[in-house]
């Protein structure tokens, strides 16, 4: 079993920038991927970005590229998805998920064995 909790989410204005944080307990952590989705309302849930288990490989929907940094510290059990440039398109609740059946780093919600709570990203224009 693994357990993952969210903080950092809120209110930015465009432009502007936050830190999500997902801490993890219940596994070793340097043993599974890590990945990051987002839900808007309306809308289904869409892949944000992933890091593999050691942190060499990431991977990012084409919308963030450029603006979104996933990293993780496996000192910690923790992974971070750094947000810049938040634009409007960005407002969703987001997920942190942790991929523990498989070596891949997957885009693929189908993937990820286990989820947070979601916290609530806001941006206004």
């Amino acid at each position: 079993q693994v357990q993952l909790v969210e903080s950092g989410g809120g209110l930015a204005q465009a432009g502007g920038s936050l830190r999500l944080s997902c801490a993890a307990s219940g596994r070793t952590f340097s043993s599974y991927a890590m990945g990051w989705f987002r839900q808007a309302p309306g809308k289904e849930r869409e892949f944000v970005a992933a890091i593999s288990r050691s942190g060499r490989i990431e991977k990012y929907t084409d919308s963030v590229k450029g603006r979104f940094t996933i990293s993780r510290d496996n000192a910690k059990n923790t992974v971070y998805l750094q947000m810049n440039s938040l634009e409007p398109e960005d407002t969703a609740v987001y997920y942190c998920a942790a991929n523990v059946d498989s070596a891949a780093t997957s885009t693929s919600a189908h993937e990820y064995d286990y989820w947070g709570q979601g916290t609530q990203v806001t941006v206004s224009s």
